[in-house]
């Protein structure tokens, strides 16, 4: 629970606070793993170092950070502004997205919108976008984006890590009802 935890308060910082942290992004979303690990210790984290961090990161089975040369970031999931450039790749033929059933209609309307994030996220594998739709709904919906076809018409895309893709919109077009839960 202690990783969990710290993992999240990692995420908070990277993805959403930075500033809270006083930490500084660069333009890729990378920030100095010891100016982390201090933000941390005042925090309440007393027995955090560099090497607690490093292997919450390396255990984490969402691989949600990386760490290289002093640095770390957050591979998706912000609020704060990063330029995810340097991952834009083309994706699998098909991704999925679930959501809560009281969004379908506007999703089907107005597509698939990063609201409170910067992008929308993705995932490769039916079961995983079933795994984050639980958190709004019991029952959600799960949607099969065309992304080749996407690709193929402007859509950029981003490799947030081996289960995440991430793009700043998915138009209705692109969407596909596979089943209700």
């Amino acid at each position: 629970m202690k990783n969990e935890n710290l993992s999240r308060e990692i995420s908070y910082a990277l993805r959403h606070a930075p500033s809270e942290f006083g930490l500084v992004l660069d333009g890729e979303g990378w920030a100095e793993l010891d100016v982390l690990v201090a933000a941390l210790r005042e925090r309440g984290w007393t027995e955090v170092g560099v090497s607690e961090v490093e292997a919450v990161v390396a255990e984490s089975p969402k691989k949600r950070h990386e760490i290289r040369d002093g640095k770390i970031r957050a591979f998706y999931g912000h609020s704060a502004k990063v330029n995810l450039c340097g991952n834009e790749r083309k994706p699998p033929e098909f991704l999925y997205h679930a959501t809560a059933r009281r969004f379908l209609a506007s999703i089907l309307k107005e597509g698939l919108k990063p609201m409170a994030r910067q992008f929308v996220h993705l995932s490769c594998d039916i079961q995983t976008a079933v795994s984050v739709g639980l958190r709004r709904d019991s029952s959600p919906v799960v949607l099969r984006i065309n992304a080749k076809a996407a690709h193929e018409n402007g859509v950029k895309f981003y490799f947030g890590n081996e289960n995440v893709w991430l793009c700043e919109r998915v138009e209705a077009k692109w969407l596909e009802v596979l089943n209700e839960f």
